[in-house]
């Protein structure tokens, strides 16, 4: 089925290691399972042909370790690297790594890393696409004087990005002009110390926006997209509920928001998958790019459940350098998923971590159910490491049945012996705001702050 790629590395962890090996069975490729001493008796291990100890427990240590990584690759002979998400995923010199060891990196060049992990260099290439950006600098901000005139010029509120930022960190919102300079200094400090990069950015700060984006397959030559996620159920910038279609869009706004993202892409020819993130502003209802991710997303089941399209299987086939065989016509959205991000934490107690040992381990099932986690029985979660425990997605005909069907999924599975966020999420998505699909970024909160 692949020309090239025989045999996987796959530089990660946990449910994303998990569901590359799935994939990798799936095409007839051997997969090799990296893993750190506190993750030696974990199911991708267990299921992955082969697996090696990468180091210690600490991230830096292992699965952070680009040259213990690269060594073990060349150990094993493998004929590619798939990082997942986070880590080494969009790490421009990790991917060089691979390409100058000879391993083939599943994701986009170490260049097109670079220009679209950079977002000063993202937003000019978004602009020369005739992709909407939000009002802003036009470049990196390095001075007072520079950030006042772009503040006289579009208003406050601002916010403050670092360029090289993400994940919702290196991020400011300035709300007049007697703390200004201020916050400028001590955000390009912050990005310095967080991001080796201390340029920043400065763009006008919506106050009620939406977070939409959409899922991309490219070649290098042709892309298609999977249409879009709606990523807006956040607390503090990071997600909790995702959902496909979005409930917000009509069908023109829908159709002008992909074609963007599909211009984007082609504008650098971009050659794997990738999503391109917009902000929707619920005022004057415009669409706005704010970055693209090059690597696969934590929430890309979403868009699988509504189009068919295993976006891992095709993102290995694409850097076997295999022709995209998949045609925008021969992409239909049919009903609605939603996902939910499950973490080991305490909604009661400021959703603090909770590590610890599984006594029990009850997945969900049904039809339109689909669980993505490395949970069983016994598992032990370690401190070291983000405390999402899976993915629970779950798809209905439309966004009402994919609501009960969730609610019905969340009630069944059973997670023993640690705290989760499984009742929060029942909470979440049975809210008359969510329900009625007219909420923003910040409902969360204020769902947060009802119940206390």
């Amino acid at each position: 089925m692949l020309n090239k790629i025989k045999s996987v590395m796959i530089a990660n962890r946990g449910e994303i290691s998990l569901r590359i090996i799935r994939a990798c069975q799936e095409l007839g490729v051997k997969s090799v399972a990296i893993y750190s001493e506190a993750d030696k008796d974990t199911l991708p291990v267990k299921l992955a042909d082969s697996a090696v100890c990468i180091g210690p427990a600490p991230a830096q240590a292992s699965y952070q370790n680009q040259e213990a990584i690269i060594s073990a690759a060349l150990a094993f002979g493998v004929d590619a690297i798939h990082p997942g998400y986070g880590f080494l995923s969009e790490k421009a010199d990790f991917a060089k790594k691979c390409e100058d060891n000879g391993i083939i990196f599943i994701g986009p060049s170490a260049d097109i890393i670079s220009k679209m992990g950079d977002k000063i260099e993202a937003r000019k290439i978004a602009d020369s696409a005739s992709v909407p950006t939000i009002p802003g600098s036009d470049g990196a901000v390095t001075e007072f004087k520079k950030a006042l005139e772009i503040a006289e010029s579009i208003g406050f509120p601002l916010l403050i990005k670092a360029s090289a930022g993400g994940g919702g960190r290196g991020m400011r919102v300035v709300e007049s002009r007697d703390t200004l300079e201020q916050d400028l200094n001590e955000i390009m400090s912050e990005a310095e110390v967080a991001f080796g990069d201390s340029s920043v950015y400065i763009e006008k700060y919506l106050t009620d926006i939406r977070h939409i984006e959409v899922q991309l397959l490219a070649d290098g030559d042709s892309c298609i997209h999977l249409g879009e996620r709606d990523c807006t159920a956040q607390r503090r910038n990071q997600k909790l509920v995702e959902e496909a279609p979005s409930p917000a869009l009509s069908t023109s706004q829908r159709n002008d928001l992909c074609q963007s993202a599909v211009r984007l892409a082609k504008k650098v020819k971009y050659k794997s998958a990738g999503t391109v993130e917009y902000v929707y502003d619920n005022i004057d209802k415009q669409f706005y790019f704010i970055e693209m991710n090059t690597r696969v997303q934590v929430e890309h089941p979403v868009s699988e459940m509504i189009t068919g399209i295993d976006i891992i299987k095709e993102q290995i086939k694409i850097a076997d350098n295999q022709v995209l065989n998949i045609k925008q016509e021969d992409i239909v959205l049919s009903g609605h998923a939603i996902e939910c991000r499950l973490n080991a934490e305490d909604p009661e107690n400021g959703f603090s971590p909770c590590p610890g040992t599984i006594s029990y381990y009850r997945p969900p099932g049904g039809f339109g159910i689909r669980m993505d986690s490395h949970l069983e029985s016994g598992y032990t979660i370690p401190p070291y490491y983000d405390s999402m425990i899976g993915k629970l997605i779950c798809w209905g005909a439309d966004r009402n049945e994919a609501i009960i069907r969730m609610t019905r999924a969340l009630s069944e599975m059973k997670v023993e012996g640690v705290k989760t966020t499984a009742k929060f999420h029942s909470k979440l998505i049975n809210s008359e705001q969510f329900k009625s699909g007219n909420f923003n970024t910040v409902f969360v909160a204020s769902l947060l702050e009802k119940q206390h």
